[in-house]
C-alpha cells in the first residue's frame, strides 16, 4: 500500500473511477458530509457497514476491497493506542554516563501514594548539557513504579511557534483516557480535565524543551501519584512548588569516562577494556574533554567522530580542536552540531541580550560583574542586569554566585564568532576600549582606598561599581582581578604608560592585603617598564622597589628581589631622590636577609636608615630599623637587636617622628611582634607574652592576616612554655582559623598538628 491512511485511500479510489463526492454519495447511500469527513481525516472511525457500501459503489472486489476494509480497521484503533504511540518516550542513550546525584533526586520524588501535591521537577541547563537524556533515563529507570505509562511531549520551545498548550493537553487527555468523549475546546476546561485524569493515574510525563512558564503551567497536575519532568534551557523561575535540578557540564571524571566509552568500540579494534587503554591516550582524552567543556553533546560528537574514523587517533583530533578558531566547526558529527544547539537559543534572545552575549566574549577573565558588562554595551547597569538575567534564564550564561557571570568555554567561542560576524570592527573596538578604560579607572579608585590618608572616592567620580567603602573596594578588586590585570596589560601593550603607572601606584598599599594573589610581580613589572619607557627615573625607581618587594614576598626569589633593588637604587640616584634610594637599600637588605647574608643586610639597612633621616621619610625609617634589628638578631647580637627594635617602637609612637596614623598603627604591631619574638629567643616568656598580647589587641592586628596568624602561633608557644596548655591551644586554634581563611591550608594543618600534640611544658627552660 502506498498510503495506508483510510481517508487518503478513499479519495484516491474515488478519483480513479471519476466520481465526485456527490456521485459517490448517490451511488452508496452514504451522506456527502460523512464521505467528506472521512477523506479529510475528521472521521477516523468509520463503521464496517459504511465502508462496505462505499466499496460496493466503487466497484471494489477481491484484494482492493480487503485493503480498503483494512485501512478502515486501522483507523478504528483505540485512541489511547494512537496517542500513546504519538507520545512514546524517545530512545534512550545506551552509554549514558554519570548524573547519579540527579537521578537519585528524581527517584526520591516519586510519591508513595495518590494523595498530596503532584511531583514536578524542572531540569534546566545550557544547550548540549544532556537535559533530555537525563529525564528519559530517569523515566526508563522508574518505569516499574508507573504502571499507567510513560508519556513524552516535545513542547518545541525553541521553535518560532512552540507547541500550543491546548494541543498538548488534547494529546495528553486522549492518551490517558481513550473513551472520555468530547474534549473541552477552551484551555481552562482542558487543564481542569487533564488534572482530574492525572490525579487518578500513576504515569510519568516528560514535558521536553519548554518555552516558558505560560506554556508549561496548564500542563502541570495539581495532585496525584504521577511524576512530571520538565526540561528547558530557561530556569522557569515563575513556576511554584516544583523541584529544580540545574544541570552543569559533567564533572571531569565523568566526562573522561563518557568519551572513553564512546571510543572504546572502534571498527578496527573491537571492544576495548578500560584497563587496556594506553595512559598517553587517557591524557589526550582528558584534554579533549576539557576542550569540549565537558558538555555531553560535544563529547558525543567527538566520540562518534573517533569511533567512525579508525584512521584518526585521539591525538589527531586534539590537534584540530586545540585551534580555538576551528573548534566549533570541528564539533560536528552527522546531524549533531554544537553550534546548531547554540543558534537555537541565540535566536530566542532579545536584541539587547544578543548584543550583550556577543560582547561578553571580550571579557578577558573567566567571569564578570554587571558593571563591567554595562561598560561593554554602553547601557545602564539596570538594563544590563535584565539582559544578564535573560541569558541566565535561557541557560547561555552561568551564574554560580551572586553578582558574577561566566560564559561556558564553547559558548564564549560561539559569542566571539557572532561578534565577528554581526558587529563592525569599529563597534568591537569601541566596546573593548570602553571596558578597558572603565576597568583601569575603577581599579585606581578602588586601590586608593588603602592609601593611609585616602578620604573616599573622588567627588566627580561616577563609576558604576559602588566603591563607597573600603570593604566594597576590596571585594571589587578581588572579584575583577583577572579583568583589571588584563586591562593593565592591554594598556601597557598600547603604550599608555602613565595610566599603567597610575593603576600600579594605586595598588601599592592594597598589595600588602593580598600577598597571595600571585600576580603582583606582573603588575609591578609592567609599571617599572612604563617608568623606564617614559625615561622617568623617579617613577622607575619607585616601581622597581615595588617589584623588589613582590619578587621577595610573593615569589620568594631573593636574587631577583636584590637585582630589582639595585636597579632601583641606580635610578633613584639618577633622579637625585634620597627617599627612593633609601627604599632601594631597605629592599636590598630584605633580600640579603632572605638569602642568608645578615652582615651585608645590616650594612644596607643602616644606609637606608641614614637616607630616610635625610629625606625626612617617617614611613621608611621604621622599616629600615626593623631590618637592622633583624640583621643584628641573625648575627647573634640580641641586646643590640632589642635596642634597635625598641628604637623603632619609639619612632612610631613619638609624634615628632611618627608616620601617618594608619601606618603607625601597623608598624607598632610589627615592632611589638619583633620584640616578642626576641624575648622568646632569650627565654623571657612572660615578656614575650606581654608584647604579643599588646600587638594582637590592636585594632589593626588583622590588617595583614599572615602576621596575625604568626603572632597567634608565637603567643601559643610562649603560653605553653609558661605551662598554660589550654590557653596555648586556644591561640593555636585562632592561628589555624586565620590561615584557613586566607588559603594557607598547609600552614593551618601544621598548626592543628602542633595544637593536638601540645603538652604542658616546664616553665623557663627550652
Amino acid at each position: 500500500m502506498d498510503d495506508p491512511a483510510f481517508g487518503a485511500r478513499l479519495r484516491r479510489l474515488r478519483h480513479a473511477v471519476g466520481l465526485t463526492i456527490e456521485e459517490l454519495s448517490s451511488a452508496s447511500g452514504v451522506s456527502e458530509r460523512t464521505i467528506g469527513n472521512m477523506e479529510r481525516g475528521t472521521s477516523r472511525r468509520p463503521q464496517r457497514a459504511t465502508v462496505g457500501l462505499l466499496a460496493d459503489a466503487l466497484g471494489l472486489t477481491g484484494a482492493g476491497r480487503d485493503e480498503l476494509l483494512a485501512a478502515a480497521r486501522a483507523g478504528r484503533r483505540s485512541p489511547v493506542e494512537v496517542a500513546s504511540a504519538l507520545l512514546a518516550m524517545p530512545r534512550g542513550v545506551v552509554d549514558f554516563t554519570g548524573r547519579e546525584a540527579e537521578r537519585a533526586l528524581l527517584a526520591d520524588m516519586v510519591p508513595d501514594g495518590p494523595a498530596g501535591t503532584a511531583a514536578v521537577a524542572v531540569v534546566s541547563g545550557p544547550p548540549g548539557v544532556g537535559k533530555t537524556s537525563l529525564v528519559v533515563r530517569a523515566a526508563v529507570e522508574l518505569a516499574a513504579r508507573f504502571p499507567d505509562g510513560q508519556l513524552f511531549v516535545d513542547l518545541r520551545g525553541l521553535d518560532a511557534r512552540p507547541l500550543d498548550p491546548a494541543l498538548a493537553l488534547e494529546r495528553l487527555i486522549t492518551a490517558l483516557d481513550a473513551g472520555h468523549g468530547p474534549i473541552p475546546s477552551d484551555l481552562a476546561g482542558r487543564t481542569a480535565l487533564y488534572r482530574s485524569l492525572a490525579a487518578a493515574r500513576r504515569a510519568v510525563v516528560v514535558l521536553d524543551n519548554a518555552a516558558d512558564e505560560a506554556q508549561v503551567r496548564p500542563l502541570l497536575p495539581a495532585t496525584g501519584a504521577g511524576l512530571t519532568l520538565v526540561t528547558s534551557r530557561r530556569l522557569l523561575t515563575g513556576l511554584e512548588g516544583v523541584r529544580r535540578v540545574r544541570l552543569d557540564p559533567l564533572p571531569a571524571a565523568d566526562a573522561d569516562r563518557l568519551l572513553l566509552n564512546l571510543i572504546a568500540e572502534r571498527p578496527d579494534t573491537g571492544p576495548t577494556a578500560d584497563a587496556e587503554i594506553d595512559p598517553a591516550d587517557r591524557a589526550v582524552v582528558a584534554e579533549l574533554s576539557r576542550l569540549c567543556g565537558n558538555l555531553p553533546l560535544a563529547l558525543r560528537i567527538v566520540g562518534n567522530r573517533l569511533a567512525l574514523r579508525p584512521d584518526w587517533t585521539p591525538a589527531r583530533l586534539l590537534s584540530r580542536l586545540g585551534d580555538a578558531g576551528r573548534r566549533l566547526p570541528a564539533l560536528v558529527a552527522g546531524d549533531l552540531e554544537v553550534s546548531a544547539a547554540f543558534r537555537l537559543s541565540y535566536a530566542q534572545l532579545s536584541d539587547g541580550a544578543r548584543r550583550l552575549l556577543r560582547r561578553l566574549a571580550l571579557v578577558p577573565g573567566p567571569d564578570t560583574g554587571p558593571a563591567l558588562a554595562a561598560a561593554l554595551t554602553g547601557e545602564p547597569v539596570e538594563a544590563t542586569e535584565d539582559a544578564l538575567d535573560e541569558l541566565v534564564e535561557l541557560g547561555l550564561l552561568q551564574s554560580g554566585f551572586t553578582g558574577r557571570y561566566r560564559l561556558h568555554d564553547l559558548m564564549r567561542l560561539y559569542a566571539a564568532d557572532r561578534l565577528d560576524e554581526e558587529e563592525t570592527a569599529a563597534d568591537r573596538s569601541a566596546a573593548h576600549d570602553r571596558a578597558v578604560d572603565w576597568l583601569l579607572d575603577t581599579a585606581i579608585v578602588a586601590g586608593r582606598w588603602f592609601e593611609p590618608e585616602f578620604g573616599g572616592t573622588p567627588g566627580g567620580w561616577a563609576g558604576a561599581a559602588g566603591l563607597d567603602t573600603e570593604q566594597r573596594a576590596e571585594r571589587w578588586l578581588r572579584a575583577e582581578a583577572d579583568n583589571w590585570l588584563a586591562a593593565l596589560e592591554d594598556a601597557a601593550a598600547a603604550g599608555r604608560h602613565r595610566k599603567v603607572l597610575a593603576v600600579a601606584e594605586a595598588m601599592h598599599w592594597f598589595s600588602d592585603r593580598w600577598i597571595h594573589w600571585g600576580h603582583w610581580p606582573r603588575v609591578f613589572t609592567l609599571s617599572s617598564r612604563a617608568g623606564l619607557h617614559l625615561g622617568d627615573d623617579g617613577a622607575a625607581a619607585t616601581h622597581l622597589n615595588y617589584l623588589s618587594w613582590a619578587c621577595g614576598s610573593c615569589l620568594g626569589d631573593a636574587a631577583a628581589a636584590a637585582a630589582c633593588a639595585r636597579h632601583a637604587h641606580r635610578r633613584a640616584v639618577a633622579a637625585a631622590d634620597p627617599r627612593q634610594q633609601g627604599w632601594a637599600r631597605s629592599y636590598l637588605a630584605t633580600a640579603l636577609l632572605a638569602s642568608g647574608d645578615p652582615a651585608a643586610a645590616l650594612v644596607s639597612a643602616r644606609q637606608a636608615a641614614g637616607l630616610f633621616r635625610e629625606a625626612g621619610d617617617r614611613e621608611g625609617l621604621p622599616h629600615a630599623l626593623a631590618l637592622a634589628g633583624r640583621s643584628l638578631e641573625r648575627t647573634g647580637r640580641l641586646d643590640a637587636a632589642l635596642r634597635t627594635f625598641r628604637e623603632r617602637l619609639v619612632a612610631v609612637c613619638d609624634p615628632a617622628t611618627a608616620p601617618v596614623a594608619q601606618v603607625a598603627a601597623i608598624t607598632r604591631v610589627s615592632a611589638l611582634f619583633d620584640i616578642g619574638r626576641l624575648h622568646m629567643r632569650r627565654d623571657e616568656w612572660a615578656e614575650a607574652v606581654a608584647a604579643l598580647e599588646t600587638a594582637l589587641a590592636s585594632d589593626v592586628a588583622g590588617a595583614i592576616p599572615q602576621w596575625q596568624a604568626a603572632m597567634y602561633v608565637a603567643l601559643g608557644e610562649a603560653r605553653g612554655r609558661l605551662g598554660s596548655t589550654a590557653a596555648a591551644q586556644d591561640e593555636l586554634r585562632r592561628a589555624e582559623a586565620v590561615r584557613r581563611r586566607i588559603g594557607e591550608g598547609e600552614h593551618a594543618a601544621r598548626t592543628r598538628e602542633w595544637q593536638d600534640r601540645l603538652r604542658p611544658l616546664p616553665a623557663g627552660g627550652g
